[in-house]
């Protein structure tokens, strides 16, 4: 009687242990696009960029002075002037398209690296780098600009975003494509795994609630790839839940203005919740306490890069829209004088007042956090003196 030896079991996870490539945007990867990396203006079925060439050169100029307002963040941090910062870079399309197709109305839920979605809404990017120098909370306040505080527990803005929409619905907001009102939630490719999200879809689509969740598929969830995510194109999920979902070319930042402002017209006419993926890459690291060499190839962050949503524009303004260098000059000098602005600001934030932020838990102090703010003035008292 001979022995049967077992061949080796089937392998049912295989964790990943060196850098692998995601799905590269390349022309087998459908989405809504209306202007080619090149710079060339495409036509597209369903939608279409109804503006003119001085709004383009609008759309460049916010995505130059966004990225260089991340940079000089980026900079701080590397100095020991921020704790930490979350680069937009690579990004910008999908933020400025998505921000200028907001009304003033519209509510937007921010995750904590939608610095792009926050400057078309007027907020101070010094705002912004107060919250990340931990001198406060969060500085603005987001009834003045329509934007709420950054979020950073993954995906749960959107179960907030929802709720914020059903009270829209609830006070007869909607009912008009252009003066009714809309919400917008912001999120990543790694967040659309969060039971919050999933549970914001559910919520949105049986109440009908006016919200746009724009995901920004930037390929990585920190060190995990987008395979690690979904089986399928994220947008594709929408249906699942009952409402349309769309993936539109998260480096263009004619067709991301046109997507979401069709989205956004069909939110605050009444007619429910969509999903848009848009398809970009995150270029820099996840956040500045991320190293993305340890997990992603190099020969794919060259790829995208010839796809640069602020390039593509570029090469439009000067091939097809007689933009000269003068303006491109004068643009660096712009925002150059930001960036100087911007750190000479955060130098001279003050220090706050620890026992300031209790303050800021309830409108009224209940007797317990009194208790406890006591508690902590008397253990920050007992270290004076010390040093």
């Amino acid at each position: 009687m001979s022995e049967t030896v077992p061949g080796p079991a089937p392998e049912v996870f295989a964790p990943h242990k060196a850098p692998v490539s995601p799905p590269q945007a390349s022309e087998e990867v459908e989405f809504v696009q209306l202007l080619t990396p090149e710079g060339e203006r495409v036509e597209h079925p369903d939608y279409t960029f109804d503006l003119d060439d001085e709004a383009i050169k609008g759309f460049y100029r916010d995505m130059v002075l966004v990225r260089r307002i991340d940079a000089e963040a980026t900079a701080l941090q590397r100095q020991g002037e921020l704790g930490l910062w979350a680069s937009l870079l690579g990004q910008e399309a999908a933020q400025i398209g998505s921000g200028r197709a907001l009304n003033r109305k519209d509510m937007v839920f921010p995750t904590y690296r939608e610095h792009g979605v926050a400057w078309c809404q007027g907020v101070n990017p010094l705002n912004l780098l107060g919250l990340f120098r931990g001198v406060d909370q969060g500085a603005w306040d987001p009834k003045d600009n329509n934007f709420h505080l950054y979020t950073i527990v993954i995906g749960a803005q959107t179960l907030h975003a929802t709720g914020y929409a059903m009270g829209q619905q609830r006070d007869h907001a909607i009912g008009d494509a252009e003066s009714g009102e809309a919400t917008i939630a912001y999120f990543g490719d790694g967040a659309s795994s969060q039971g919050d999200v999933n549970e914001a879809f559910i919520w949105a689509s049986v109440f009908n609630a006016p919200v746009v969740f724009f995901c920004q598929n930037n390929q990585w969830a920190i060190s995990e790839p987008i395979d690690r995510q979904t089986r399928i194109p994220l947008y594709q999920r929408a249906a699942g839940f009952g409402f349309p979902g769309v993936r539109v070319d998260g480096n263009d930042v004619l067709a991301t203005y046109a997507v979401t402002q069709q989205a956004l017209k069909r939110a605050r006419e009444g007619s429910g919740p969509s999903l848009i993926e848009a398809y970009t890459y995150r270029m820099g690291a996840h956040t500045t306490s991320d190293d993305p060499t340890k997990y992603r190839l190099n020969e794919d962050l060259e790829h995208w890069k010839l796809k640069d949503p602020i390039e593509r524009v570029h090469a439009y303004l000067t091939r097809h829209a007689g933009v000269d260098h003068d303006y491109f000059e004068e643009l660096d000098a712009e925002a150059d004088k930001i960036a100087a602005e911007l750190r000479a600001g955060c130098l001279a934030l003050p220090d706050p007042v620890l026992t300031d932020f209790f303050q800021n838990v309830y409108v009224d102090e209940t007797p317990q956090l009194a208790e406890q703010r006591e508690q902590f003035a008397a253990y920050a008292a007992s270290f004076e003196g010390e040093g």
